[in-house]
């Protein structure tokens, strides 16, 4: 039996302090927060609670495995989850709207065919295809097994080539191309391409710039579908917390971790703010790769030819609106609308950038609207929660001008919840933070800029593990994280991931 020390109770953390437990170690979490979570946050205000951080859950079954991995209650014995139809609906600049069923390829071509015309659904349903290619050459060594010490193959963009008229045909090489290309080049209606880069921009990727294999975010959720848990995504982390604490792992909150001890060559424990030393024979980080290096005295726990940490500066930002909403929410009305921008050059130059120079949000952002049908998050059903997000970017928002936005997104969410501001008994704006920055998962292509730093460090006896590390953001992609890092420490560095 190890002690283990684990910085941070995220999701990505939790998770592997769960399946150490199981194995018999000694697992301590330190968190320098109040709560467990992570970026999976709730506020609570009046009998209205808001997810302000993920949603939904794509990917399910990395849950159902964790939870079957560490005792004998299934996920759905703890968390009422449940799939969200239509998955989400989505009105366009021009006005169209159409609401696409959940994990249903066939039903996605056709609500498309209907909304945008005959022929919209075989493109995107050709696209969609195309990335199943792609998803299923990367699956294992993005999602699954550790980071590949020879991760420059990654480097190749696996989503195919298509098919172009003229004397070459079709590319025997895998693309070069971006995802915004790809959309240009094959959905060909600004519609279907707003709706292909409405999802990279939801996991904080730019599609001017992102591979061509990020075509595979619409394929999971198509495929696999979009879940809720009764009481938010927040009652996953309770879950998540609860099985932790069954499992005998011992949480400190208020808990600062101030340096990573070396001894020998290797890790052996953690300093914290109040001056205790916690001894342990492996450390686990679920903190970004800046805090991580100043825990370690400055230095990267990367090598020089490893994968570089994303700068954060390269990052998208959430704002997150919270509006208490009187009257009732309409049977039937959507759980989760997206109403697309107007001007999509003009959204991403404000939350990326064209230049060195400032940048300044759009009047008419990409806007998702989230209207849960679930009673835990309203007083009563005269009532109702209604939380928007919007990619921004990462700094420069204080508060008026976050208001600012936050006024123009409610007004671009009236599409999806008429007379929202008339409506609005109270609001909360959240504007962007360091430690709500959004870190999407690993992609291959574009010679490897986006993939993540792997679980094993430099420093014998510290993993990394969460969003900013290997296999990337999201919720499934942090859980299956945590069994990345279980797997290396329980079985060995020489370890390859399950089988």
């Amino acid at each position: 039996m190890a002690r283990i020390a684990v910085i941070g109770a995220g999701m990505g953390a939790m998770a592997t302090a769960a399946r150490l437990a199981v194995a018999g170690h000694r697992v301590a979490v330190f968190e320098r927060g109040a709560t467990h979570g992570g970026a999976v946050r709730r506020l609570e205000r009046e009998g209205f609670t808001f997810d302000t951080g993920p949603g939904l859950l794509h990917l399910p079954a990395v849950y159902r495995d964790l939870f079957l991995k560490t005792g004998k209650e299934s996920l759905e014995s703890c968390v009422e989850l449940s799939q969200v139809d239509p998955a989400g609906r989505h009105v366009f600049a021009d006005g169209t709207a159409v609401s696409l069923p959940n994990a249903s390829r066939a039903g996605v071509l056709a609500a498309l065919d209907e909304a945008l015309g005959a022929g919209a659904g075989e493109r995107w349903s050709a696209l969609v295809g195309r990335a199943r290619e792609a998803w299923d050459a990367t699956r294992r060594p993005l999602l699954e097994e550790p980071l590949w010490p020879d991760w420059r193959v990654l480097g190749r963009d696996p989503y195919p080539a298509v098919r172009r008229r003229g004397l070459f045909g079709r590319g025997k090489g895998p693309t070069t191309a971006t995802l915004a290309e790809v959309a240009r080049r094959e959905l060909a209606d600004p519609r279907l391409i707003a709706l292909l880069e409405s999802h990279a921009l939801a996991y904080g990727f730019d599609p001017r710039g992102a591979p061509a294999s990020a075509a595979v975010l619409p394929y999971m959720e198509q495929t696999f579908g979009s879940w809720y848990p009764r009481g938010g995504l927040r009652a996953l982390a309770d879950a998540v917390y609860a099985r932790c604490l069954a499992r005998k792992v011992e949480f400190g909150f208020g808990a600062e971790v101030t340096g990573i001890v070396e001894k020998d060559g290797r890790v052996a424990g953690v300093e914290l703010a109040d001056g205790r030393f916690a001894e342990a024979e492996f450390v686990v980080a679920g903190i970004d790769p800046g805090r991580l290096a100043g825990l370690c005295g400055g230095r990267e726990p990367w090598g020089a030819d490893e994968v570089r940490p994303v700068p954060r500066e390269r990052a998208a930002g959430r704002l997150t609106v919270c509006l208490a909403v009187r009257g009732a929410r309409p049977e039937g009305a959507a759980h989760r609308t997206v109403v697309h921008a107007a001007d999509r050059a003009a959204e991403l130059a404000g939350v990326f950038g064209d230049g060195p120079g400032p940048r300044t949000p759009c009047d008419r952002p990409t806007v998702t609207v989230l209207r849960p049908d679930d009673p835990t998050t309203r007083p009563d059903d005269a009532h109702e929660a209604v939380t928007l997000t919007a990619a921004v970017a990462p700094r420069g928002l204080d508060g008026a001008a976050a208001a600012a936005v936050a006024e123009r997104m409610t007004e671009v969410a009236e599409a999806a919840v008429p007379g929202l501001r008339e409506r609005a008994l109270w609001r909360e704006v959240l504007p962007p933070t360091d430690d709500t920055l959004v870190a999407g998962p690993a992609l291959a292509g574009r010679e490897g800029r986006f993939l993540r730093p792997g679980n094993r460090t430099r420093i014998p006896g510290l993993y990394a593990v969460g969003g900013w590390s290997h296999p990337g953001g999201g919720l499934a992609h942090a859980g299956m994280s945590g069994a990345i890092v279980a797997g290396l420490i329980v079985n060995g560095d020489d370890w390859h991931g399950s089988t």
